[in-house]
């Protein structure tokens, strides 16, 4: 468990917003966003932050002009950016590119990096602080669809951060954004990518058939009893390196072995959490977590597409299987999962969009993922070299339910897994307690008699 300077308070100086413009004309057009896009869980803004280092070969260079000048470039090819999204009939989600523009937030900040703490993690302290917020700018529909915040800290180096319409594009199309960004702010004329829209490789059939039951889309049920305040909840990040990726393998039976660290450590922290909560033995316990469908069509979806192309398998078990029978069990569920994703699962899952009203995902006694490990935040480069931490600011997907894993490196330098856990406090002290347990030496287990 790594713990960041969560006690750090610092004052931030914002200048006035600005509308940052596409640097050319580009098309006014209404561009439709797929079934996939507009669906109900993902109408929301997703924080962003990117952590950049002094690099003296900048010289006296303001990262923030140089961002904006860029910003202005990218968005002559990446132009539905610079709209705002319309709502037709059926909550059919729509970008009227008029070109409006995208919001710019230029600050400083009374603090200097090493401040924040030797490993650069969530939770970040001031977090608001280093946001872009506008009165009036936080909606989904008829909102900017981009706010980006820069930074100066005291260090020389800044914060890059930024509230994006998820509606819009998923974490691969983030990055892939955000390196067109950095490409152009570095000098380039043109992304080495250029953006695909063609939202219509996802649009559903014509009638729509989902042809899998989805329970990932039931009806949500009881959603305000399972959020709690803030002030309820506590949030710690965990790391998976060498060592403790080692300890969990030991309970990997040898015809699993072909697992993959996202199925180990998925099964190892759903059990953990699980226990932690003390549910009913009786109630069913479900998980969920993000796949990138790009190739699971014939043909493949295009490079340059940066719309959402993730479906989301389903998990679900008895808390008393989840915690009592041996991690070998929950392993074979998650690898279940995810071998079912086919052209077909994402097919139904488009066609179950239009035929549903584009519903959310069921949150009820529910654990959502998304694994970031190889999406890229990290290598954003504005000129400054990369990003010493890049990835999502928060779990804003109802924190309690919903945890990124990031990629991420420990004080011994050794890369890994970071996991941000939130849970009320009793369960974390529990969960903390449990996980330590699973990553104890076999001599340790023998004396707890603990089998996994």
């Amino acid at each position: 468990m790594q713990q960041p300077n969560t006690s750090l308070t610092f004052l931030v100086k914002k200048h006035a917003p600005e509308m940052i413009t596409p640097a050319s004309p580009t098309p006014r057009e209404l561009k439709h966003l797929s079934d996939i896009d507009d669906q109900d869980g993902l109408r929301l803004l997703i924080p962003l932050i990117q952590f950049y280092r002094k690099d003296p070969k900048m010289g006296n260079k303001n990262p923030a002009s140089v961002i904006r000048e860029a910003l202005a470039k990218v968005l002559v090819f990446y132009y539905p950016l610079a709209g705002r999204l319309k709502e037709g009939p059926g909550r059919k989600l729509m970008v009227d590119c008029a070109g409006e523009g995208v919001l710019f937030i230029e600050a400083e900040a009374d603090v200097n990096m090493k401040q924040f703490g030797e490993t650069l993690h969530p939770p970040f302290p001031c977090l608001k602080k280093l946001l872009c917020y506008v009165p009036g700018s936080d909606s989904v529909v008829g909102s900017p669809l981009i706010l980006i915040q820069v930074t100066h800290l005291l260090c020389g180096g800044f914060i890059f951060t930024a509230r994006v319409n998820h509606t819009m594009f998923d974490a691969k199309g983030m990055v892939q954004f955000l390196t067109a960004l950095g490409e152009i702010a570095q000098g380039a004329s043109a992304p080495s990518i250029l953006p695909v829209w063609q939202r219509e490789l996802l649009f559903a059939r014509d009638p729509p058939c989902a042809t899998f039951t989805h329970h990932e889309y039931e009806e949500v049920q009881d959603m305000k009893e399972k959020v709690h305040t803030v002030d309820e909840m506590m949030e710690k990040s965990f790391f998976f390196g060498p060592n403790e990726l080692s300890a969990l393998r030991r309970f990997v039976p040898d015809n699993l072995k072909s697992c993959s660290t996202f199925d180990v450590v998925t099964a190892c922290i759903w059990r953990c959490r699980t226990i932690a909560l003390q549910p009913n033995p009786e109630d069913n316990m479900r998980l969920m977590f993000f796949v990138d469908a790009r190739t699971k069509l014939n043909p493949p979806i295009p490079i340059g597409y940066y719309g959402n192309c993730s479906v989301i398998p389903f998990v679900i078990s008895k808390a008393r299987d989840l915690s009592n029978k041996n991690l070998d069990h929950v392993l074979k569920l998650v690898m279940k999962a995810k071998s079912i994703i086919s052209e077909e699962y994402v097919r139904s899952t488009t066609d179950l969009m239009v035929i549903k009203g584009r519903p959310h995902f069921n949150i009820a006694s529910t654990y959502i993922i998304s694994s970031l490990t190889r999406s890229g935040f990290n290598d954003v480069d504005f000129g400054w070299g990369k990003a010493t931490f890049g990835g999502p600011a928060e779990e804003e997907i109802i924190p309690e339910v919903f945890s990124y894993y990031m990629p991420s490196t420990n004080s011994n330098g050794e890369f890994g897994i970071m996991v941000p856990i939130t849970l009320r406090s009793l369960a974390m002290e529990n969960f903390v307690k449990e996980l330590s347990i699973m990553l104890m030496s076999d001599a340790q287990l023998k004396v707890l008699k603990r089998v996994y």
